[in-house]
């Protein structure tokens, strides 16, 4: 019986030793599953996207798409498409749906980086030649005054002049504006009063002297610089648009504090830039 007893304690023991070990062990393996399960969902969590960083991903993909084209003049039809796509993408998550309703995000300096309008590109082209260059094209909104004004800024070896447009806009739709051109004005030319000649150039493989050229050159600076103060005090020549087509609209597709699309009428798209935006910068 003696044996017996202690084989029935022996064995009462060990019952609860092992139950003690299951039971711990189980909580251990329990606990091992939850830290696993947090480990897999943070991961996850980190390797979703964030919808605020997937935009900013998008727009300098957009932005550096843009470098090389001249505003979209020299894109080829490679890049035109890979524009096109991320502007789809980036239209399908706009983040202000009734743009017409943020009057604030669009008020301000809009410089265009990007166009399909056709219209634009015989005056980009002029651009390519080295005696004059489109320095800027830019749209300013005032949602105060309901106002928008178009500009070109060119620029040639001696002088800067503008083009610009005034017109009135209403509101038709949560994304689109009407607008009426009202004014062109043509900007006094700021004559340059410092021309910078190099020692020589190079053409056709051929490096040419250009010091004969620097008496002429300081000659030519010198009645500039006499010439510029008469000119620029002059006011800009402004004339009224009365052409009844002078009317257009603009949807806007996406916007934010950044970037702006906007579509045209004749089906064209417009990418701009906000003034001072860090997208500006190469």
């Amino acid at each position: 019986m003696k044996f017996s007893g202690e084989c029935i304690a022996t064995s009462s023991g060990s019952a609860t030793t092992a139950a003690v070990y299951n039971t711990t062990s189980g909580e251990r393996r329990r606990r091992r599953r939850r830290k696993e399960e947090r480990w897999r969902w943070r991961w996850r969590r980190r390797s979703l996207p964030k919808e605020g960083t997937e935009i900013d991903s998008l727009k300098k993909a957009l932005v550096d798409s843009f470098y090389g084209t001249n505003r979209g003049l020299s894109a080829t039809s490679e890049t035109r498409a890979e524009i096109v796509e991320l502007i789809t993408q980036l239209e399908a998550k706009n983040p202000t749906p009734a743009p017409t309703e943020a009057l604030t995000l669009l008020n301000g300096k809009w410089i265009l980086a990007y166009t399909s309008f056709s219209g634009l590109y015989p005056l980009l082209s002029r651009g390519t030649f080295r005696l004059v260059t489109v320095e800027e094209i830019s749209q300013t909104i005032d949602s105060e005054s309901f106002t928008v004004q178009n500009s070109i800024q060119f620029a040639g070896p001696l002088a800067t002049t503008s083009i610009s447009t005034n017109a009135k806009f209403e509101v038709r739709s949560p994304k689109r504006v009407q607008i009426k051109f009202e004014e062109g004005i043509i900007g006094t030319p700021q004559v340059t009063d410092s021309i910078v000649l190099p020692e020589n150039v190079e053409f056709l493989g051929q490096k040419i002297d250009l010091t004969p050229f620097k008496g002429f050159v300081t000659s030519v600076q010198d009645t500039a610089s006499s010439v510029a103060k008469t000119i620029s005090s002059q006011p800009p020549l402004k004339f009224s648009i009365s052409n009844s087509n002078a009317q257009s609209w603009l949807l806007t597709t996406y916007l934010d504090e950044d970037l702006r699309i906007s579509r045209g009428d004749a089906g064209s798209v417009f990418v701009l830039i906000k003034e001072g935006s860090s997208l500006l910068t190469p």
